[in-house]
């Protein structure tokens, strides 16, 4: 009698059909093991990934102002990316004043 009871509960019981929630149960477990093995597939390291952000960073930090200074200061676009502009904007923040 003892051994029966062991065996029914360690082997699952087959000679019954499963039911919709075993069977989507069963969906359910399938899809989450796919769903790991995709996760653990890196397409980019991570040290490009931080790359990547930075560059965009960058880029946006940049078009954000060359939109400013000519939209908003009625400026050159291009006169953004001129290093007496930005040294003129940080004397502008810093109080020096020109003579």
């Amino acid at each position: 009698m003892t051994n029966n009871l062991k065996k029914n509960v360690t082997e699952p019981n087959t000679s019954k059909p499963m039911t919709r929630k075993e069977a989507k149960i069963e969906r359910e477990v399938k899809e989450e093991v796919n769903m790991k093995w995709w996760s653990n597939l890196r397409l980019l390291p991570i040290g490009m990934r931080i790359l990547v952000v930075l560059i965009l960073l960058v880029i946006a930090a940049v078009s954000g102002a060359m939109i400013g200074y000519s939209v908003i200061g009625e400026g050159d676009a291009l006169d953004t990316l001129k290093v007496s502009t930005w040294r003129h904007i940080f004397d502008i923040m810093n109080g020096v004043v020109d003579k």
